[in-house]
Order: structure tokens, then sequence, then C-alpha cells
């Protein structure tokens, strides 16, 4: 049976451009090498990879160790990009529940960077959250005090793109327990976490503001930017 870690491997190798991959290396300031294709590239070369029956992944476990393989045995950035490809993929859907909560959280303590880490936690953390609230919002405030800064950012923007879905107490204390926190991606992320929760409840926004002149200025001005 073909193997799913090896093609995708043969086709980012395939599709590489190594003038690109230079410059996407020193855009995002990444220790490990790109391939150089674009996004839009990117997406085109994995879907029939990932869609093909032949390479379909029957269980959990090889689901979940295809991820794996392709995230801590990986060479190239595009392949961190494909394990969140293959994680989001619609077959495997019904795996993406609590007990993925630690396989994201590994990806996340060791990706590091916001390129990964919030596709990861606006795509797949959110997805749980939507699927298991009871169990999620209890991890999510315990994910909102982690020593690492890339997981409490996940916890503040777990909530991105959930619109009228949005749980405000949740949002609220995530929020609170970074308030002091002056690393720029977190203020980044409380920011960004207030601006699109503002699309649908603007006066909850201004008052979470107006309640909380600790706020950074950083996050004020994203959180009002629409407003």
């Amino acid at each position: 049976m073909p193997d799913l870690v090896e093609q995708i491997r043969a086709a980012l190798a395939h599709g590489s451009d190594p003038e690109r991959a230079a410059g996407q290396q020193r855009y995002m300031k990444s220790a490990m090498p790109y391939r150089g294709l674009t996004s839009p590239q990117l997406r085109t070369t994995l879907r029939p990879i990932i869609g093909d029956p032949d390479l379909r992944l029957a269980t959990r476990a090889e689901w979940s160790s295809t991820i794996e393989r392709l995230w801590h045995e990986a060479e190239f950035r595009k392949e961190w990009y494909a394990a969140i490809a293959v994680a989001r993929a619609r077959p495997y859907d019904r795996w993406v529940d609590s007990d993925s909560m630690p396989l994201w959280r590994s990806m996340i303590h060791s990706g590091a960077w916001w390129d990964v880490v919030d596709d990861i936690a606006t795509h797949l953390v959110r997805s749980v959250l939507v699927r298991e609230p009871e169990v999620e919002r209890t991890r999510l405030r315990e994910w909102a005090a982690d020593d690492d800064p890339w997981v409490r950012r996940a916890a503040i923007i777990a909530q991105v793109g959930l619109r009228d879905d949005v749980d405000q107490a949740l949002l609220s204390d995530v929020i609170e327990a970074n308030l002091a926190d002056r690393d720029f991606f977190i203020r980044k992320a409380i920011g960004w976490a207030l601006r699109d929760h503002a699309r649908v409840e603007p006066e909850w926004v201004r008052a979470f503001v107006g309640a909380h002149p600790e706020l950074s200025g950083l996050s004020r001005r994203e959180a009002l930017k629409h407003l």
C-alpha cells in the first residue's frame, strides 16, 4: 500500500522552488527550510494526495501516527503544513475530539511560531471546543495559565471565527489570565480575539475594554480597530 507520508514528501519536493523557498524562510524567520510552494500551490498539491482512496487512513492510530511522522520528522516547514492538512481533512473529522488535544498541544509547543500555532488553534482546537465544550472549557482555562506562551496564545484565539457561538465567560477568563503578560504575541492574540468578537458583539467588546484599563495599548488598538 502506498505510504501517505512518502507521497506527500515526494510531491512537495517535486514542486520545490529554491529561490522562493529562501525568501519564505527569511520572511518567517524559520530555522527550518521551506520548499518554496505558495499557499495555493500547496493546497493544489496536497488535495489529491490526502483525498486519494488508496491512501486513506483507516484508523485513528494510523491518522495520528501519520500526523506525528510528518511533524516530528519534518526537514522542511511545508511538511508541518501538510501535517495540519491531514489533521483537518474531512475524512478524519470524527477523530478531532478531546482525545486529539494532547497531539495539538504537542504540535503547538514544538511549532512555537504563529503560522502553525494559529492554524492549529483556530481550526483544530476550535473544532474540539465546539464538539466537547464542557471538557474543553476547563482545558482551555488551564492552557491560558500554561508556562508555554504559545499554548496560552492558542487558548486565547481558539474561539476566533465562532461569531455568535463564542463563550464570553471563557473568552474573558483566558484573556484576564494573560493581561499582565508583555509578550508581543500574547498581546496581539488578545487584541485579535476581541476584534473578531466585536464583529458580532461590539458593545460587549467596548465594555470589556473599558473595564480593563490594564489592557496593553496594542491589545486595545486591535480590539477597537473596526469600532
